[in-house]
């Protein structure tokens, strides 16, 4: 699959979809920025591949986000792909949602996916070329229970997705999100330890109701994702905008 595009950066790159969607545009020829607050892990993760580059920041501070760009491009050039993927998940009743909670939720997912992407706008419209992905979920498509917050700032996401494609329309820039069901992710083991603790359930009982939640009865796995985020990147999907592109395992 040929993507022209040469330099991308993939917030939360150190673990599940982001570390392989990072990958895997590595191995498609993509320089590729990885971004996270924590240098260790994404470090672990560039020693995968030569193209795989560490830049440390917190997606929902603006300074620590244009920092970022700043460094990246004067590095690699000028990001030309965005996969804004960095996102936290927490459960419990609406009622008992604190408002620290659910700031915390927004202000990483969904503010936090705003800051990521646009400092890159204005340059990707002047250059009329560019890929913006963000990476959504099944609960911005839909509504679930106990994960108000959750739920809310994927719509979100996607709101902003449809926003900025009819924004960009004409200037040859796309702007899309994967819709991911339950993937066999990092954050899904703490999704797990949750319900363990909750219900005293055991580990594979509650494994075996997040898979059983997807329609096909399968966790998704990171690179099933991963290979949606490089098809959008791609020279092959630059007639694709505007599109949540669910990742469920059925409807």
């Amino acid at each position: 699959m040929t993507i022209s595009l040469t330099h991308a950066l993939v917030t939360g790159g150190a673990t599940g979809i982001g570390k392989a969607a990072a990958l895997a545009l590595a191995e498609a020829g993509v320089e590729v920025t990885i971004c996270g607050r924590r240098k260790e892990p994404l470090e672990a993760v560039a020693a995968l591949h030569t193209r795989l580059h560490v830049v440390t920041a917190d997606v929902t501070d603006e300074a620590s986000v244009e920092a970022l760009y700043r460094q990246a491009e004067a590095a690699r050039g000028p990001i030309e792909i965005v996969v804004a993927n960095a996102g936290i998940a927490s459960s419990a009743p609406a009622h008992r949602t604190a408002l620290a909670d659910w700031s915390r939720i927004i202000d990483v997912n969904l503010t936090g996916a705003f800051l990521t992407v646009r400092p890159a706008l204005a340059g990707m419209a002047e250059r009329r070329r560019g890929r913006i992905i963000f990476v959504a979920s099944v609960a911005g498509l839909r509504g679930a229970a106990y994960v108000a917050p959750y739920v809310a700032s994927k719509h979100g996401v996607v709101g902003l997705m449809r926003a900025l494609s009819v924004e960009l329309l004409k200037t040859g820039v796309t702007v899309n999100a994967v819709c991911p069901g339950y993937v066999e992710t990092e954050m899904l083991e703490e999704s797990i330890a949750r319900v363990m603790e909750k219900t005293g359930r055991d580990r594979e009982t509650a494994r075996r109701g997040f898979a059983e939640s997807n329609p096909n009865h399968r966790l998704i796995q990171p690179e099933e994702v991963a290979a949606a985020v490089v098809w959008l990147a791609s020279d092959a999907a630059v007639s694709v905008t505007g599109q949540p592109i669910a990742i469920s395992g059925g409807g």
